[in-house]
């Protein structure tokens, strides 16, 4: 096994426990810092494809902006400090059964296929990728790059709604 092997799988490994954490947490904010984790581990993940162009994008949009919306979002509600409910056991019977089979079906699809390796470098400069975002051609990426833009404007108005919330009155 080379040292590149064991980079990927200690890269995965870090993303799948991070998920796990983010998933599993009785604490809101447990559960954004793993996500938060787990969205650096995929850039790390892409640094280590050497698409640094990609792993900076995952940096500054996920990481620097949802994740802080998120948390800022967290820290603005008034039960930010307070444990989630515990789940009902049936919905986490049902988690784990739903797991179980996307990971079977996952691998079932994977052993169908033939992967053949890719002796050409891959190497994009950013000027092209830039290029292909804002074209309005048939490969051209603006519509979802719009999409994303409209995303974050909808959180970021969702944080406001919450922030101006009014607290329950008390007797």
């Amino acid at each position: 096994m080379s040292a590149s092997t064991i980079i990927f799988y200690i890269i995965s490994a870090f993303i799948l426990i991070a998920g796990a954490v983010a998933v599993t947490a009785r604490k809101i904010f447990r559960a954004a810092i793993g996500l938060l984790f787990s969205l650096v581990g995929i850039a790390g993940l892409y640094f280590w494809m050497e698409v640094n162009f990609i792993a900076a994008v995952q940096i500054i949009v996920y990481v620097g902006g949802i994740v802080v919306l998120i948390i800022f979002s967290i820290f603005l509600t008034q039960k930010s400090g307070e444990e989630m409910p515990k789940p009902i056991k049936s919905r986490k019977i049902f988690s784990i059964l739903a797991v179980v089979l996307g990971f079977a079906f996952t691998c079932s699809l994977i052993s169908l296929q033939t992967f053949k390796v890719n002796t050409n470098a891959f190497n994009v400069e950013v000027a092209e990728i830039g290029n292909q975002m804002l074209s309005t051609t048939e490969h051209g990426f603006v519509l979802p790059f719009e999409a994303v833009s409209i995303l974050l404007l909808a959180a970021m108005i969702g944080c406001i709604v919450i922030a101006i919330k009014s607290k329950p009155e008390t007797k």
